[in-house]
């Protein structure tokens, strides 16, 4: 694998600013503040990450800032989530997360959070949605792990392990979707 396919394949917190957004306007800081209290245990981000990803965020368009003055301060930037910020948003919510142990700690848990907060209607659907997604891709290992030659050890070996901690992140989403189905009165949709 290419470091550029490498890189294309990294996780970013972005949509965890996005999300934060989606609930309304926020400045920089509060954000970053936010994203290491709701989100310390999953995303490990600096505070000049977070503005980075801020400013490439309004670059492309997906935020809008305006300037708040300020008494005897420098005008603090107050950020909004655009039109296609809400639809990268959106479409990044609904899209199941890949079959990777790394990508279900970190992005499918972002996501039930988010999923959570904003359509709890939905929440059960997204697991089993996710469900699927991870059984299919536990196939697919399988059928690659059948295929190898008998010299491939040490990638047989590699490919069980990967198995195996996916067969457990699939009873860990089991366990979720059983506590969303015992909870009650999870209400409708925010938005």
């Amino acid at each position: 694998m290419s470091i550029s396919k490498i890189i294309n394949k990294r996780i970013s917190p972005e949509y965890v600013l996005l999300g934060f957004l989606y609930h309304g306007p926020s400045h920089g800081y509060e954000l970053n503040k936010r994203l290491a209290d709701e989100f310390g245990y999953i995303w490990r981000v600096r505070q000049s990450q977070t503005y980075n990803i801020l400013n490439r965020l309004e670059l492309q368009g997906f935020i809008s800032s305006t300037a708040v003055e300020q008494e005897k301060l420098p005008p603090r930037q107050l950020l909004h989530l655009t039109e296609a910020g809400i639809q990268r948003f959106t479409a990044w919510l609904n899209t199941p997360t890949r079959c990777s142990v790394h990508a279900i700690r970190v992005e499918f848990v972002t996501r039930l959070y988010f999923t959570r907060q904003y359509y709890p209607a939905r929440t059960q659907e997204m697991i089993r949605i996710q469900l699927a997604e991870l059984r299919a891709g536990i196939k697919r290992l399988r059928v690659t792990r059948a295929s190898l030659a008998g010299d491939h050890t040490f990638d047989r070996l590699a490919l069980d392990l990967r198995i195996r901690l996916l067969n457990s992140i699939l009873g860990w989403l089991k366990e979720c979707e059983e506590a969303i189905i015992s909870q009650n009165g999870h209400g409708g949709d925010h938005k």
